[in-house]
């Protein structure tokens, strides 16, 4: 007796083909997708080929080898001026940064009328501080006859100092418009501050633990996941810093303010030097992974996960 199979239409099979779970799924994800591809890997892929060329935008890339690369760290003091630039940058403004967000953050831990109101406004700063009207605004601030040496004068300092044109001051007025935009780290300490339970404070007051060691010994262990959280995502966003500088200083004075992504601007957008400009982001690229697989494999001797510690 011959077996009789049953052939499923072609219509009913491209209907229950696009009815499927995975065609829709993949239809959502199409637009991050074409995003992803187009935006993001080739760029990355075409800069990697270009930093082994001498392109200038308007002749085809001429391979070159390694030569980018060496002249980079043999013969351009002005990329280890930017580089010495950017390291003091971060090093100094993303514990500053965290510091004053997190004690922020336990002040509108308190809960009171108007804790919302003040977490709005303290958030606005990180909305806006990016943008290039901020950054002319503290412009105007640090100049000679700025609102800045204004006020000092009213507690009878007599300072006429440009701060954004002194070599010596120059860099720290652009730390301090860094440290001003820490409302998203704020708010995610916050956050973080609402997940630790009651419990455990309730428990050290009974054990009669003040507020520093409750500090010390309870709300700082349980918040390690959130400052390791913050703390790769304020590195990497100080390592790309560019709007303030380039607005405010553009660099100088004698180049007290050359951060390395303004530094690679020039090279790219006012020499047009491609190939240099692809290498030398090669290189950040690098340095950021560097540090940030550093910070990772650090985690497990300052981060504190509750999970683990049931293991």
């Amino acid at each position: 007796m011959s077996k009789i199979t049953y052939k499923e239409p072609l219509k009913s099979r491209v209907d229950r083909i696009i009815n499927s779970e995975n065609i829709a799924g993949y239809v959502f994800i199409l637009p991050w997708l074409v995003g992803f591809f187009v935006f993001t890997l080739i760029p990355i892929v075409a800069t990697f080929y270009l930093s082994f060329t001498q392109y200038d935008l308007l002749s085809p890339p001429k391979f070159v080898g390694l030569r980018n690369y060496i002249q980079m760290f043999k013969e351009d003091p002005l990329f280890w001026k930017s580089m010495s630039v950017t390291f003091f940058y971060v090093f100094v403004t993303v514990p500053l940064k965290l510091a004053f967000a997190l004690l922020l953050a336990l002040w509108l831990s308190y809960k009171s009328k108007l804790t919302p109101f003040y977490r709005a406004i303290y958030y606005v700063p990180s909305m806006m501080g990016g943008s290039v009207a901020v950054a002319v605004l503290w412009q105007r601030l640090f100049t000679s006859d700025g609102v800045i040496n204004s006020i000092l004068k009213l507690f009878g300092i007599n300072s006429n100092i440009s701060w954004i044109g002194n070599p010596k001051t120059a860099i720290w007025t652009l730390i301090l418009l860094a440290v001003w935009q820490f409302g998203s780290p704020m708010l995610i300490f916050l956050a973080g501050l609402k997940q630790i339970p009651e419990s455990y404070y309730e428990a050290a007051i009974i054990d009669g633990a003040n507020s520093w060691q409750k500090f010390i010994k309870i709300t700082l262990p349980m918040l390690t996941p959130i400052i390791f959280f913050n703390l790769i995502m304020q590195m990497i966003g100080s390592f790309m810093t560019f709007t303030q500088g380039f607005i405010i200083t553009n660099g100088g004075p004698v180049n007290s303010t050359l951060f390395y992504a303004i530094y690679l601007y020039r090279r790219a957008f006012q020499f047009y030097d491609m190939g240099y400009s692809c290498a030398m982001s090669w290189v950040m690229l690098i340095i950021i992974g560097i540090l940030t697989a550093f910070i990772f494999k650090s985690s497990t001797f300052w981060v504190y996960y509750e999970s683990k510690e049931g293991e």
